[in-house]
């Protein structure tokens, strides 16, 4: 028996939740694992997981064994990660889930330098404005922004994004300027609503002037799921949208959109990159997160 790749393979299974996805997170068939725990349980001779053909469920034994476990691969990783950051260069394959908007205006333009200056990292982008489950999907880090709702994640504030409000000319000159954030929960204005991804909600457009701080979550006749649709709609005249400085910036430049209630911008909203207390914290990880962090931070400051 393989130990240690058993002992690999279990520990994926309880920290993904079932044999399908830690199956895919080692590269390995989804028979060999289930195999592979149960020649572990036999070895120790203990019951590690109770399985149903709804779920795996941890027993007892099995949450021990994996709490000493655990702290055993990661100091092998330790040892190797030492190795490699004085021996070689930075390499291998990192996961990575971030927002489209965040994907397409940020990350995507930079990362050619990213990949020019560590050429042996192979990166996975998993872009999207939903929420994943880091460690049952098996992520390196995520990049979302917001109020940290998860004590048990680690994170790094990379940079604070500005928010503006904004319209095309073509609904303008249909519907006028509002002149109070009020005006937008009113039959005169139309909003194209930004939705939570996770649940359908409407996310409120925000406001705040002079320590005065409103929320408007107004009828919308258009509300969508995804930023750079969402970002879309605006330029289309569908209505009024808030949204990043950043994404809006070079329509504005253009004339294609306008600010609308300057003078009633939100404060700026973090940007955080997010990984999982028990992931390793790799060479190459640890590279990636100081390189998004100087650059999210210089295209966003000013």
């Amino acid at each position: 028996m393989d130990q240690l790749l058993a002992i690999r393979a279990f520990a994926r299974v309880v920290e993904a939740g079932n044999f399908t996805k830690a199956a895919d997170s080692l590269q390995l068939p989804k028979a060999t694992v289930s195999k592979l725990v149960q020649t572990l349980e036999t070895h120790l001779g203990v019951q590690l997981l109770q399985r149903t053909t709804r779920r795996v469920a941890v027993t007892p034994d099995g949450a021990t064994y994996y709490e000493k476990s655990a702290r055993v691969i990661k100091e092998l990783e330790d040892i190797d990660g030492s190795f490699s950051v004085a021996q070689s260069r930075p390499r291998g394959h990192l996961r990575v889930d971030l927002g489209s908007s965040v994907a397409d205006r940020l990350l995507i333009p930079a990362l050619p330098e990213f990949l020019a200056r560590y050429p042996d990292i192979r990166i996975d982008l998993g872009v999207s404005d939903r929420h994943v489950d880091l460690i049952g999907d098996n992520i390196d880090c995520v990049i979302r922004g917001g109020p940290l709702t998860d004590p048990g994640l680690i994170a790094r504030t990379i940079a604070h994004a500005r928010w503006i409000t904004c319209a095309s000319p073509q609904y303008i000159d249909r519907y006028g300027v509002p002149k109070r954030p009020e005006d937008l929960d009113t039959p005169a204005h139309r909003v194209v609503n930004y939705l939570s991804a996770r649940t359908g909600r409407i996310l409120p457009m925000r406001f705040e002037k002079s320590g005065r701080r409103l929320e408007i979550a107004a009828r919308h006749v258009v509300g969508i799921n995804e930023s750079n649709t969402h970002f879309a709609a605006g330029l289309a005249g569908l209505g009024v949208i808030q949204t990043f400085a950043f994404v809006a910036r070079d329509a504005v430049a253009r004339g294609e959109l306008h600010e609308v209630l300057s003078t009633w911008r939100p404060k700026p909203y973090p940007l955080h990159l997010v990984y999982p207390p028990n992931r390793h914290v790799s060479n190459r990880l640890r590279v990636f997160i100081d390189w998004v962090a100087e650059r999210f931070e210089s295209q966003l400051s000013g």
